[in-house]
């Protein structure tokens, strides 16, 4: 990251719930956005966040939980972005935390180099090129504690490690692998999992109020409500790639989308399927009312550079009114947007293919439509791999006006796979990519 970059840390204690929330200011210098013509989608302004070291943002808030952040920023809360109220600020999720990847005893295994780090909800505001830190909540139990980012089951989820994939950590079924981000009427928020997968509700203070997760997941020894409530079909989601996208619609009904197609009736056909799921959720029955079939462009079309179909993900969901959203097609280099109507003859809930028995599935189907199934009818509104400035790997999108999209994207606090991530001191070896802000301005609008 930037050696130039300063950051200021003020600490003020809520009263409320008794833990410190988070006031940093952050200067950078960020390039300038990129021009374009008025025909075209372009970049406006860029902003960046400063160097914030994780132990300290961490131990603000709740004291004790990292012991040492191995050199790590402030990083990763690109997972999803939603508007704040006031113009140029935004809330942001961080995901669960510094993890990668490092080859042992011939498998890869998944580390988390910061293992007490907590899940912590971040508002910012956009001031010229400089992305500040105004609060942040913590994620916690019931009883006041870190959720985490852990996994939760063995034999379910990846196994942790330490970051030099030498030693096993333990499983913690509080753990959550935050990803999506709305703001309910009544201040409290809603986040998406992608380890249940799971939809979970959490206090204005941040505390989980009530994590609602897939029939027959079976997920015990929580310190907080577990409900049942979710498809159990979504027990065969890919690993790593559960819920990612989180919208909320006019009258406050909530549409989750799993990042890829699900594992049905395997791996092989998960990873080979262009066909996802997007769900609907109404907080006031607290049940799933709809669910749509997604289908992904050819990857090729999504990113020229990619022939891997198993790459498309879905990392974002927008509400633009009504029941229309936005949602974005994306592999790691590049992202499309697509505008779709959810509508009541499009609803698959309760069908056959919420039957894992079904065959052929739907993942499994070449052409769903052919076969009978309502997909989402969906029209390109911008393809993001073509507008100058936009950085890869964009997780979030939240709408600023009619004419203009405010994207984060997310930078894995730095960190990359393999043993080179950390050096002979188990310091971290900075990516350097930075976590930024971009707004981009349509020239047709939403």
């Amino acid at each position: 990251m930037s050696p130039h970059a300063t950051g200021r840390l003020r600490v003020r204690r809520s009263a409320a719930v008794g833990v410190p929330l988070v006031v940093i200011a952050a200067l950078v210098a960020a390039g300038p956005g990129a021009s374009a013509s008025d025909e075209d989608a372009h970049v406006v302004r860029t902003a960046t966040l400063g160097d914030i070291p994780l132990g300290a943002f961490s131990n603000a808030l709740l004291p004790g939980t990292v012991d040492d952040d191995h050199g790590i920023d402030l990083g990763g809360n690109g997972s999803d972005i939603y508007p704040a109220g006031r113009k140029g600020e935004f809330w942001t999720i961080t995901d669960r935390g510094p993890n990668g990847q490092i080859k042992g005893a011939g498998t890869k295994r998944r580390t988390f180099p910061v293992p007490g780090f907590d899940p912590a909800i971040v508002k910012i505001r956009v001031v010229g090129d400089t992305v500040k830190v105004l609060d942040a909540i913590p994620v916690t139990t019931a009883s006041g504690k870190a959720v985490t980012g852990l996994s939760n089951q063995a034999g379910r989820d990846e196994a942790p490690y330490t970051y030099d994939a030498k030693s096993p950590l333990s499983y913690n079924p509080n753990g959550l692998d935050t990803e999506g981000i709305v703001r309910a009427e009544d201040g409290s928020f809603w986040l998406v999992d992608e380890y249940g997968p799971s939809l979970v509700h959490v206090s204005a203070h941040g505390r989980v109020l009530t994590r609602y997760v897939p029939k027959g997941l079976n997920l015990g020894g929580t310190d907080y409500p577990v409900v049942e409530a979710l498809p159990a079909v979504l027990l065969h989601r890919k690993v790593n790639r559960g819920f990612e996208g989180l919208a909320q619609l006019p009258g406050g009904d909530l549409v989750m989308a799993l990042q890829s197609p699900l594992s049905l009736p395997d791996t092989d056909a998960g990873a080979a399927s262009r066909t996802t799921r997007l769900l609907r959720f109404s907080p006031k029955k607290k049940a799933v009312t709809a669910e749509y079939a997604y289908r992904f462009d050819p990857v090729n079309v999504v990113d020229p550079s990619e022939d891997d179909t198993s790459e498309l993900k879905i990392s974002s969901v927008v509400a633009v009114g009504g029941n229309r959203l936005l949602v974005e097609e994306r592999t790691d280099k590049a992202a499309r947007l697509q505008l779709v109507k959810l509508g009541g003859g499009a609803n698959i809930l309760g069908g056959p293919y919420d039957d894992d028995t079904t065959s052929p599935s739907l993942e499994q189907l070449d052409d769903p439509a052919a076969s009978g199934v309502p997909v989402l009818d969906k029209r390109l509104v911008v393809d993001l791999g073509k507008v100058d400035g936009v950085p890869g790997k964009i997780e979030g999108i939240a709408r600023v006006d009619h004419d203009t999209l405010a994207l984060i994207n997310d930078n894995d606090f730095g960190m990359t796979d393999g043993a080179g991530a950390f050096d002979a001191q188990g310091r971290l070896v900075d990516s350097g990519i930075e976590t930024k802000v971009i707004y981009v301005r349509l020239p047709h609008g939403i």
